[in-house]
This record gives C-alpha cells, structure tokens and sequence, in this order.
C-alpha cells in the first residue's frame, strides 16, 4: 500500500496543491485525482480545453545501431514502419501470454527511440527490456527529468499555437515535432492523448514545469481552460473504450484476448509469437467487450458477468457512469460466445443480476 511518505512528488505538486487539487497516492506518486469534480473536468475537456498533469509517466530512450532491433524483439507492434516524428502504439508481451505493459514508441531518428509507459511499470518494463538488450543498445531512463502534460480537448489547439512557431494543424494523429515551445527548446509536442478529445501531449525539463503550465493556462484563458485529475482521465478513456494497464490488460491477459490484434504483427519475430500467433488461428476462450447497463447500477472493477441462467462468464474490468452519455458503462472480458454486440450480459451488483448488453467500442462518438 501506498504511503504518504514513499511517495515521489511530480514537479508540479505544489502548483496542484495551491489550486485545491485533491491529492491521492497513485502508481507510487502523490497526483491530483480532481480539482473542481469528474463531471466538470470531463465534460471540460469534451467541450473546451483542459490539462493533465501526467509526469507520472516514464519515459526511457534507446539508441545506436541496435535500437530499432531491440525494440522490434520486445514489442508487438511493427516498429520498422516508423518515419521520423512517428509515435506507434504497442505492447510488450510476456512469455506466458500477457503483456508486460502497453506504450508509445517514439521514433526520433533512425537510431533514437523515445518509449513512453505506465508509471506503476517503469521499473518492471525497465528490467524487462533491459534483459533483451544482448547488443549493447544505450538504455537512459529519463522518467524522473521529465514532466509531460496532456492538454486536451476541442480547444487544446488553439490555446497552444499562441506559444510555438510550429504550426501543431500540421502534426498528424500520431506524429510530432520537436522544438521551441513558449520560450523553451526541445520540446516534444505530440498529437496524441488518452480522452479522444483531440489535443497535444508536451515533453520537456522538470525545470521549467512551472513557467509551461502558467503559460499554457494564461493562452488558454479565453477558452475555459482548466486543470483536470485522473478521475476525468479514466471516465474519458473509458468513454473511448481505451484499455488501462492493471485493470483491463496485464501479465494475464493476452493482446488477442484484448482486441490489440490490431497492434500485433506476425511479420516479425517477438516475444512468444508462436503462442499469440496460434491463439491467432485457433481462436480465444475469453474476449475484451464494452457494454452499456440496461437496468440500473453502476458496473465496477472485478464485478462478475453472468448469462440469462446465472452462470459466471467473466468479469468487468472498468465501469463507471459516463458524464457525457449520461449512462453506465463498462469493459469486461466475458466468454467469446457472449462477446458479439448486442449480447445480453448480467453484471452483479451486490447479489443482484442487473442487466446489460454488449456494444460496440468506442462508447462515445463525437
């Protein structure tokens, strides 16, 4: 368990602290879950624009000849499709069938990669891949002299382009720039983000956190900009039906399982392919499904699913009511012979059977 005193501090902290964030304890740091109410800050950053504070996150770079080579054996992704100023989303599966993890691959040249993963992992993705690493690929874990923030929402674009020459209209979904942002150079500015919102992700020093984030809020005055915690975060993602590490994916679950087909490529040799491959053609016990609660309650991690009869056939994995479709809703991985849409499901709640069905993600479509 978490305490107070074992905490790691984000560079912004005391800013968090001084605008009446609500601190909670979170992948081992202390990080503002609100500030003004989940409902607020989400329908904030649906509508207008808002900042997450994410410096929680790690971020590792890999260089030299071999980098592209490491990365490729570890990741499930095909990471040799990248140009430079390319992101890619991937995982890094285990050799029992899970996933170690999920993260962004950041390709800054032909021989320097930036690896973006989940704060609880740094370590445990660190030491995996650090295992892989039979060629000498230079490894720096820069996690802790970096602080990124997420601005997002329909709005993120036009409070950013105030403070940076490049013109962000012109960076792709999954792409970014490396440059002068509000005085500052060297700063990373991706489209990319964890809301389906729209908006920019921005890399740079801890030593300058405090002048980006007044000068992001100072541009993004005229648009309603606000600060958002990582309650807003999760109902977003979830809204897009984006998994989140530990609760929907982990060391158990497999990318097939997960619906990551998508991101995994049987062109390339990497960690237990022959297992994924063949879980590929012969088909999977268990499937990652968003639903939406028909009856009344509200679904939630670990609830079980039943069928019509009362039998168990798997579990939710997120569920919350969601601000912008103001109803229920939730992921949870069920038998495959439930996971077509419009499938009726049972989530229990308490004892009792409370009816659902089977969608479609994302939940929400803007």
């Amino acid at each position: 368990m978490d305490t107070t005193a074992e905490l790691k501090n984000v560079a912004l902290e005391q800013k968090h602290v001084s605008l009446g964030a609500k601190m909670v304890p979170f992948a081992g740091y202390n990080m503002p879950v609100s500030y003004t109410g989940l409902n607020d800050e989400h329908m904030t950053v649906r509508n207008a624009v808002g900042v997450f504070d994410v410096s929680h996150m790690g971020e590792f770079i890999l260089k030299g000849d071999d980098a592209l080579d490491l990365i490729q054996r570890v990741t499930s992704n095909d990471a040799a499709v990248l140009a430079d100023g390319k992101i890619q989303y991937s995982c890094l599966p285990n050799d029992k069938g899970g996933i170690v993890d999920d993260l962004l691959v950041y390709r800054i040249n032909e021989k320097e990669y930036m690896l973006v993963v989940n704060a609880s992992n740094i370590e445990k993705d660190w030491n995996w891949i650090s295992n892989y690493n039979t060629k000498n690929v230079e490894m720096k874990n820069i996690s802790d002299s970096v602080s990124l923030l997420a601005v997002q929402g329909p709005k993120a674009i036009l409070a950013l382009q105030k403070l940076t020459d490049i013109n962000l209209s012109e960076i792709p979904y999954y792409s970014f720039k490396k440059g002068t942002f509000n005085g500052e150079a060297n700063v990373i500015i991706s489209n990319t983000g964890y809301t389906g919102a729209g908006g920019f992700e921005l890399y740079f020093a801890n030593e300058v956190a405090d002048k980006m984030w007044d000068a992001i809020f100072a541009a993004g005055a005229e648009f309603g900009i606000k600060p958002i915690g990582l309650g807003a975060r999760d109902t977003l993602r979830l809204e897009m039906g984006f998994c989140l590490y530990g609760n929907d994916i982990d060391d158990t679950t497999s990318p097939i399982e997960a619906g990551l087909g998508w991101i995994t490529k049987f062109t390339k040799e990497f960690t237990n392919k022959a297992a994924i491959l063949e879980q590929k053609e012969k088909g999977v016990s268990k499937k990652l499904v968003g639903f939406e609660m028909i009856d009344r309650g509200i679904p939630r991690h670990d609830y079980p699913i039943a069928d019509a009869s009362g039998n168990i056939i798997g579990k939710v994995t997120s569920g919350t009511q969601s601000p912008s479709l103001n109803k229920a809703i939730g992921m949870g991985y069920v038998q495959t012979a439930f996971a077509k849409a419009d499938s009726e499901i049972f989530v229990m709640i308490r004892d009792k059977a409370i009816k659902a069905k089977v969608v479609k993600i994302p939940f929400y479509k803007a």
